[in-house]
């Protein structure tokens, strides 16, 4: 976020919320790996944002946003994607977690000005959060 040449962040975007711990002994091999469906994931149309972090106790967290469920299935199925997750799998995680969710409000805060609520209505059927 912030990036002027970084799409924004919007409703109907599909947030994949990929946690990890990797196999101590896989740390050397992932890294490339991951290198690679790092470059890989940017190719892909519909690619908003990826980021990772890695918290003290070990856990891994990736971010992926896809502009829609359709190009986020794509990256899902792309078949190097699918031989890394079979590796993951295989050789490099210990455990993992996968949450897809769909974004439905999107609010943004910059200090010194506030963009508008954008998105669709809540899932209750309630009206869109308003400033």
């Amino acid at each position: 976020m912030g990036d002027p040449a970084q799409p924004p962040l919007a409703a109907g975007q599909v947030v994949t919320v990929f946690r990890s711990r990797l196999r101590p002994e896989a740390v050397d091999e992932y890294e490339p790996r991951a290198a690679e469906m790092f470059a890989l994931a940017h190719t892909m149309p519909g690619l908003v944002d990826v980021k990772s972090f890695a918290a003290d106790d070990g856990e891994r967290v990736t971010l992926v946003t896809f502009a829609d469920a359709e190009t986020q299935r794509a990256w899902r199925e792309h078949p190097d994607h699918r031989a890394a997750q079979r590796a993951g799998r295989d050789r490099f995680y210990a455990e993992y977690s996968i949450q897809v969710c769909q974004c439905t409000r999107v609010r943004t805060f910059t200090a010194g000005r506030e963009a508008p609520v954008t998105g669709a209505s809540p899932p209750d059927g309630g009206q869109p959060a308003v400033r």
